[in-house]
């Protein structure tokens, strides 16, 4: 069975579950809990600044968090902070009437895209406070095109609608939907709290990264790649000298064997793979192999994030698939950002850009060019990125203060 076949069978598994006797039986243990919908990890991580404030603050409201996807909720499952973590329901009106009674949320919050009519009506009816976070308009969206009418009725269901940028709320308020304001993307407050946290928390599995990158001030870190990154990514390796004495560590979005395979032969000669040498005695001989490799591939796990300050420059995978990777991360380090063309709906990725923080390549003649320039100027340029994410900050406050105050 595919990947596909294996995410889609559980998550029909894991809907139906949260409606079995046992899963009804814990929602009602939750009664006037505040619910938080996430699609998956990306989305969880908008929410996380408002969780982990709420129960920082000692507040007794138990929190239940539910996400659509098998990827959130097999990631975060176990979040401690959490009261309980579910699959949503397929959004059905009997399957959002029997969710909702048997939790019956004190509040509800969904994240950024989350929109389901079945649900949004059933909390209306029962007069919940219903509240959309880090959400993001286009006009293109279903919302606001001539046959849209009830999918935009949908959006006054909402008590309130935090929007991330004035063009959303122009958007919001031209179409008769007035209860929503600016706050911005608490991804940014969030990624401020991981710069600190994941450096704390990896300790000595960031050795065998310090051990490669010692010594060396010309290093890329390659985050989420997928296939026709690394390929521009090798051929700018081995391309002329602008970047013959850099070094790459690469964290790609898939770890299975068959990828690892891929970049083994696109890099023969050169990597060598965290998870051989973190599993070394940590002695003279691993640091020469680490020393002598070009590449670091970061095959664990859990570890971007910290792995980025041992980098110069960041490039962000995606950009040649479905959509650049969490550029953010890198840029809260200070370090100059780089991406392929698919990043126009990541509203930070264009504010870097406008910052003179990031560039955007769509061939390997770009990537080369602005590898170079990112690694010549990283201080200069990592300056604006830094300077950019603090001018982001302040969404939890905002949001926080609204709902709970």
């Amino acid at each position: 069975m595919s990947v596909f076949g294996h995410k889609m069978k559980a998550l029909f598994r894991g809907q139906r579950q949260t409606l079995d006797k046992e899963h009804q039986a814990q929602l009602k243990q939750n009664h006037g809990a505040v619910w938080i919908h996430a699609a998956s990890v990306g989305e969880f991580e908008q929410a996380r600044p408002i969780i982990e404030r709420l129960k920082a603050k000692g507040e007794r409201r138990k929190v239940v968090v539910t996400f659509f996807s098998p990827s959130g909720y097999e990631a975060r499952k176990g979040y401690e902070q959490a009261d309980g973590v579910y699959y949503l329901p397929f959004a059905t009106r009997r399957n959002a009437k029997r969710f909702i009674e048997a939790l019956q949320p004190s509040m509800a919050i969904f994240v950024k895209y989350e929109f389901w009519p079945a649900y949004l009506r059933e909390l209306k009816k029962r007069a919940i406070p219903t509240y959309s976070i880090c959400a993001i308009f286009r006009p293109k969206q279903r919302f606001f095109r001539w046959w849209g009418k009830l999918h935009l009725n949908v959006l006054k269901c909402f008590t309130h609608i935090f929007v991330q940028d004035e063009a959303s709320l122009q958007l919001l308020t031209s179409h008769g939907v007035s209860q929503a304001s600016v706050a911005g993307d608490t991804r940014f407050d969030r990624m401020i709290t991981v710069k600190d946290e994941r450096l704390a928390v990896n300790g000595e599995r960031l050795t065998p990264i310090a051990n490669f990158t010692e010594g060396f001030e010309r290093v890329i870190v390659a985050g989420s790649t997928w296939p026709k990154d690394e390929i521009l990514l090798m051929k700018c390796l081995n391309g002329d000298a602008t970047l013959n004495d850099a070094k790459l560590i690469l964290v790609p979005h898939e770890i299975d064997e068959q990828h690892m395979h891929f970049i083994f032969n696109l890099f023969k000669g050169q990597m060598v793979r965290y998870s051989a040498v973190s599993r070394r005695p940590s002695d003279i001989s691993r640091r020469n192999i680490l020393q002598n490799a070009r590449v670091l591939v970061v095959d664990t796990m859990g570890l971007l994030s910290a792995t980025y300050p041992f980098g110069q420059v960041a490039y962000i995978g995606g950009g040649f698939g479905a959509g650049i990777h969490n550029t953010i991360e890198a840029a809260a380090y200070g370090m100059p950002v780089v991406f392929g063309p698919k990043y126009h709906h990541f509203r930070e990725a264009q504010g870097l850009i406008d910052a003179g923080a990031a560039r955007s390549i769509k061939k390997y003649s770009e990537l080369e060019a602005a590898l170079g320039t990112a690694l010549d100027q990283h201080e200069y340029i990592g300056a604006k990125a830094a300077a950019y994410v603090q001018s982001e900050l302040g969404a939890t406050d905002k949001i926080y203060k609204f709902i709970f105050s």
